[in-house]
């Protein structure tokens, strides 16, 4: 099959959606497919997200996609996010009568909602509920909604969504994170708590900063409020953005992972950090509930980071957590998963 997937996260942009999208093409290709993303970097035309510089949305983008598109002539069309990009794709499609699947990747009302009332607290909301009629309507003609967890069904179908929903997992890169050394921290007061993300107000980080710890915090990542929180926090390790092996050897360096975020609806960085051996620690929402499920894995909880973290520390070994991620996740199995939930067009373009 010929697939095209239109998302607004992509290169050179660093988070979970383009991961996914990164690694769900290779497998597929792999699995005999020809396959297409379309970024805002094949558009001429772009602007800063607002809040996020180093993020860019296309402008206008519904002429060259539809020419993008036509050109292509792919069998299945795929739309993972709800920005321009996602909402162009969604109009192609309506206009030309083309099915089309589409992701819930981010608990966008909350984003928004907690964007809106940083700014202004009492339009909060206003926020939340708009978005989520936004997000509503962006989905309701999707042939098919992928999601990670069942978690995030419950909460969409209680929203009023009717599309139809597939689960495709996540995975890890199981050559790179995995047990290894302890070659970094060796000098810092132990143990070493971790936190890898964006350093933004959607990502909840401040609760982890708060928290209680008696070692040292390492803070992986950049992001709108790095500057703020380096001067309001300055005797934890703000390390800045690490890919690669360099990432790696953080995880294995750390002895616990923190997750504080409440607007995630997976979170790819806890899988590395358990197949890494390391302890996650969450909030019982989508995302860490869903995937520390073994006590072993870690904690979850409902209002106490450092209770549940000094409890993960406790728990399980190194070895089963890492056994545990390559029995639970790779991307050749969510590529499968994925495949399956594809939705096929007539190459005809009307």
């Amino acid at each position: 099959m010929k697939v095209i997937i239109i998302t607004d996260a992509w290169h050179p942009q660093v988070n979970g959606v383009v991961r996914t999208y990164e690694h769900l093409s290779e497998e597929l290709r792999k699995l005999g497919h020809t396959v297409k993303v379309v970024g805002p970097g094949s558009f001429p035309f772009s602007t800063p997200m607002p809040g996020y510089p180093e993020i860019r949305l296309a402008v206008m983008p519904y002429k060259h996609l539809k020419k993008i598109i036509n050109e292509f002539q792919p069998d299945c069309i795929h739309i993972p996010t709800e920005g321009p990009l996602g909402w162009a794709a969604r109009k192609y499609c309506r206009k030309h009568k083309k099915k089309f699947s589409t992701s819930y990747h981010t608990h966008f009302p909350d984003y928004v909602a907690k964007r809106v009332g940083f700014l202004a607290p009492f339009l909060y909301k206003f926020a939340y509920a708009r978005a989520k009629s936004t997000i509503r309507k962006f989905h309701d003609k999707s042939s098919r909604i992928m999601i990670a967890t069942q978690s995030v069904e419950d909460i969409l179908k209680d929203w009023g969504f009717k599309a139809p929903m597939h689960r495709v997992s996540r995975g890890a890169n199981l050559d790179i994170f995995k047990t290894g050394e302890k070659t970094l921290f060796k000098d810092m007061k132990q143990p070493i708590a971790l936190y890898v993300g964006r350093v933004a107000i959607e990502k909840n980080i401040e609760d982890f900063l708060k928290m209680a710890w008696d070692g040292s915090k390492i803070i992986v990542g950049d992001g709108p409020r790095l500057y703020e929180f380096q001067h309001k926090y300055p005797d934890y390790h703000f390390v800045g953005r690490k890919q690669g092996e360099e990432l790696a050897h953080h995880y294995k360096s750390s002895d616990i992972f923190i997750f504080p975020s409440k607007t995630d609806t997976f979170g790819i960085v806890i899988i590395e950090a358990m197949a890494s051996g390391l302890p996650v620690v969450g909030y019982n929402v989508t995302g860490p509930k869903d995937i520390i499920t073994k006590p072993f894995l870690g904690a979850i909880t409902d209002d106490n980071l450092s209770e549940a973290a000094h409890k993960a520390l406790q728990c399980g070994t190194q070895k089963e957590r890492e056994k545990y991620a390559k029995d639970h996740y790779s991307w050749g199995n969510a590529a499968k998963q994925f495949e399956a939930g594809l939705v096929q067009n007539s190459k005809t373009v009307q």
